[in-house]
C-alpha cells in the first residue's frame, strides 16, 4: 500500500473515534483529502463539523509545506480597518514558487463575526483568515477552513449535550457521586468530540504547567469548567482555540 492509502485507512479509524460513524459521504470525502493532499485527522489538519469537513489553519499550513511554498505574504487593507472598532481586513497572498504569480485572498473579522472565546483578537483572526483563503486557492480546496467560521455558524448537531457533566468539587475521589476529573475531561472530549491531544495540550497552557498530570486539582477542576462552558457556548470557537495548538510549521516567505 502506497503511504497516503495507509494514511487514509488511519484517518478513518481515528475519525470513526473521534466522531463516531461516518457517513457514506463523509467517509468518501475524507479518503479525496488523505489521497489528495495529505491531510491528516491525527495531526489536525481536518474537523468534522455538523457532518461536513473543514480544513484547519494547522492544515493548511503543512500542505503548504509538504507542496514547498515559496512564500506567504500578508498585509492589512488599511481602508477598511478601523482599530478602535476591532475591525480588521488583510490580504494574503501565496506564491507557490519563486517569481511565480501570487494566489491572493481577503479576511476581515470584527466582533459581530467572531466568538466570544477570541474577542479582543480580531487582529489576528482577520490575518489567519486571509492565509487561509489564499492557501485554499492555491492549493485547489475548496473546503471552508474552521478559522472563517463566524460567531453564526451552524450550531452542533442535535447529538451534542446541552449541559456537559457537572464539576466535581471531590477532585479524584472514588467517584461515588461524580466522576474522577480524569473522567470527567475524557466525557467532555467525548461528548463534543474533541481532539485529545489538543485539549491536553490547551489544558497545560490554562493551568500554566509543562504536561496537565502537572497541575493542581484546583486548576484542573478550573479548566473543566472552563471547556465545558467553551463547547456549551460555541463549539465552532472551542475548535478553532484548539487548533490553534496543533504543531504547525511556518511557511517562511
Amino acid at each position: 500500500m502506497t503511504k497516503r492509502r495507509v494514511m487514509s485507512c488511519s484517518n478513518r479509524s481515528l475519525a470513526r473515534k473521534m466522531w463516531g460513524k461516518l457517513s457514506r459521504i463523509a467517509a468518501q470525502a475524507l479518503i479525496q483529502l488523505t489521497e489528495r493532499y495529505g491531510l491528516s485527522v491525527a495531526d489536525g489538519d481536518v474537523s468534522l463539523i455538523d457532518g461536513r469537513w473543514y480544513v484547519t489553519h494547522a492544515g493548511l499550513l503543512r500542505l503548504a509545506t509538504r507542496s514547498r511554498c515559496s512564500g506567504i505574504n500578508v498585509h492589512p487593507v488599511r481602508q477598511f480597518c478601523d482599530p478602535a472598532g476591532n475591525r480588521w481586513v488583510f490580504k494574503a497572498n501565496v506564491y507557490k514558487a519563486p517569481g511565480t504569480k501570487g494566489f491572493g485572498g481577503y479576511g476581515d473579522a470584527d466582533p459581530s463575526n467572531v466568538s466570544p472565546l477570541v474577542r479582543g483578537a480580531e487582529m489576528r483572526v482577520a490575518e489567519t483568515r486571509a492565509v487561509n483563503r489564499a492557501l485554499r486557492k492555491a492549493y485547489g480546496i475548496g473546503l471552508c477552513s474552521v478559522e472563517e467560521l463566524g460567531s453564526f455558524s451552524a450550531p452542533p448537531p442535535p447529538s451534542y449535550p446541552k449541559q456537559a457533566v457537572p464539576v466535581s468539587g471531590n477532585g479524584n475521589g472514588s467517584g461515588h457521586s461524580q466522576p474522577r476529573l480524569r473522567d470527567q475531561l475524557c466525557l467532555l472530549i467525548r461528548q463534543f468530540n474533541l481532539d485529545p491531544t489538543l485539549v491536553k495540550a490547551y489544558a497545560a497552557d490554562f493551568c500554566g504547567t509543562e504536561a496537565l498530570k502537572e497541575a493542581s486539582r484546583d486548576l484542573v477542576e478550573s479548566f473543566i469548567a472552563h471547556i465545558s462552558r467553551a463547547a456549551n457556548e460555541d463549539r465552532d470557537a472551542l475548535i478553532c482555540k484548539l487548533n490553534s495548538y496543533a504543531r504547525s510549521a511556518e511557511v517562511k516567505p
